[in-house]
């Protein structure tokens, strides 16, 4: 039947209480999905974390979309481990294909997985947090269209709608790997809270040593982190390292660390362009993230982890 803009425009907003949520993540693409991760598997008390999926990459990690998937899903194993948390019957893989230009639903346990959660009778929509290609919810969403209605998508992806074209003609990582699945999620009226990554989530940033003083003697945890931090890089004079996943997690933490507006959702062309959104169905747009906060947040829950007084798991 499809959510009335009213109805769109209240689950749009910030939500109030603990959030249900499930992370997609590409977690072996880079180093930030790890750091996002572990802020939300250290917030209990905020969000209730029901699920993690695998999502695919292609890069130089990893030759194939699949082979990129299988490379996150084993992350999060090893993430989750550190924490002294039981993966099993939580973490799911997910599909091995983008969905494509063709728009093609694939099939992946992660993707069964979501529109099962989805469709859970529950008094709140069911948050997804994506901070990789859009491919298992855009798989999701062209299996069971209904659970459009009952989900609101929170996705790290794309650059500034006003980045310069001519910079980087709006190719980011997240974006690009999937044209296709991006076009489905940004058509098919789901409520979505957009946070672009050039412009600004590229503000998040870490250097060493930051790290060294505040993650890496937090334990086993930390120091996994700290590793995977420095090993991004074979020079860290003058250097700092974008964390940017970490701000998906943020904005169901504290709104007021990611600043926002309601827009209309953009149409997304074929050569990775954005046009004027006219009258369609609105999204709501982070302009901005508070970069010191979501920070000190962090070191708070490794350190109240480190000291017992954080107990992560799934709910």
């Amino acid at each position: 039947m499809g959510l009335s803009d009213r109805e769109r425009e209240l689950r749009l907003e910030p939500p109030k209480g603990r959030v249900r949520m499930v992370l997609d993540t590409d977690t072996f693409n880079e180093i930030d999905d790890q750091f996002a991760v572990v802020q939300m598997m250290l917030a209990p008390e905020r969000l209730s974390v029901e699920a993690i999926y695998a999502a695919p990459f292609r890069n130089a990690r990893a030759s194939t979309p699949g082979i990129g998937m299988e490379l996150s899903y084993e992350e999060i194993l090893r993430l989750l481990d550190r924490l002294g948390v039981a993966a099993e019957g939580a973490v799911h893989r997910g599909v091995t294909q983008y969905v494509g230009p063709e728009k093609v639903a694939r099939d992946a346990p992660a993707v069964d997985d979501l529109i099962a959660r989805a469709r859970k009778d529950s008094e709140s929509p069911l948050y997804v947090v994506a901070i990789g290609a859009i491919s298992n919810i855009a798989s999701a969403l062209l299996k069971a269209p209904d659970i459009a209605d009952r989900i609101v998508v929170v996705w790290l992806g794309g650059d500034a709608l006003d980045w310069p074209r001519s910079f980087a003609r709006n190719a980011e990582f997240n974006l690009m790997q999937d044209v296709g699945g991006a076009q489905v999620l940004f058509d098919s009226g789901v409520p979505l809270v957009l946070i672009p990554a050039m412009g600004v989530t590229s503000h998040l940033t870490s250097s060493v040593l930051e790290i060294e003083k505040h993650v890496e003697p937090c334990g086993e945890i930390g120091a996994f982190l700290a590793r995977r931090f420095k090993e991004y890089s074979d020079n860290h004079t003058g250097w700092t390292k974008e964390i940017w996943d970490m701000a998906a997690i943020a904005w169901l933490l504290n709104a007021e660390w990611a600043p926002s507006i309601t827009i209309p959702t953009p149409v997304l062309t074929d050569d990775i362009g954005w046009k004027d959104g006219g009258t369609r169905h609105r999204m709501r747009y982070v302009r901005h993230v508070e970069r010191d906060p979501i920070l000190r947040d962090f070191f708070a829950r490794l350190i109240g982890f480190q000291d017992g007084r954080i107990s992560p798991g799934f709910r």
